[in-house]
């Protein structure tokens, strides 16, 4: 009986287990693994092309084998996927909490220059730094609600870096002011 079973099992195309292959990596797909789990992801369209063309040599073992192999490919990327995605979300979490503390120091330094009179070009330059830094935050915003977390850590890492840059600018420009009231 059991021979029956593999004898039967290996005379007909693996049709269920190839429509199973390509249904994971649909939700695969669907789960974001072709950006966030590429190698795995790859690799199950991979095994399925495999599988296609065992069916076309009606080596229907090997055929089951590749199915099976690229079912499970895709569900392991559409797991990846998924945990890279919660990483990428956290880290660009933290980096709106970073960004948020920073603008606070400089919106304290804006508000300190102003009092000292530090030059106006100063204040309007860092002024114009911190809404375009405002700019890319929203940037982010807009990337990470289209799942692309890639480009939504680029644009807070560009944040960032105008904001702590406006920071270092106007502590010299204080500092500057204040050497200058002591002389």
């Amino acid at each position: 009986m059991l021979a029956f079973v593999l004898l039967a099992a290996c005379g007909t195309p693996p049709h269920k287990e190839m429509d199973q292959a390509q249904g994971a990596i649909d939700a695969a797909r669907a789960a974001g693994a072709d950006r966030y789990a590429v190698e795995t992801f790859t690799a199950a369209q991979r095994s399925l092309t495999l599988a296609t063309q065992a069916v076309d040599q009606r080596d229907y073992r090997l055929a089951l084998n590749h199915a099976i192999e690229s079912r499970e490919q895709a569900q392991t990327s559409a797991r990846l996927s998924a945990e890279t995605q919660g990483r990428l979300r956290g880290d660009m979490e933290r980096s709106k909490s970073e960004i948020r503390t920073l603008v606070a120091q400089a919106t304290g330094r804006l508000s300190t220059a102003e009092k000292m009179r530090v030059a106006r070009r100063i204040v309007s330059e860092s002024r114009q730094s911190l809404a375009a830094a405002d700019g890319l935050v929203q940037k982010a915003d807009a990337a990470a609600q289209a799942q692309d977390f890639s480009a939504a850590q680029a644009a807070l890492s560009g944040a960032k870096q105008r904001i702590s840059q406006v920071i270092t600018r106007l502590d010299a420009a204080i500092g500057a002011q204040k050497v200058r009231r002591r002389g």
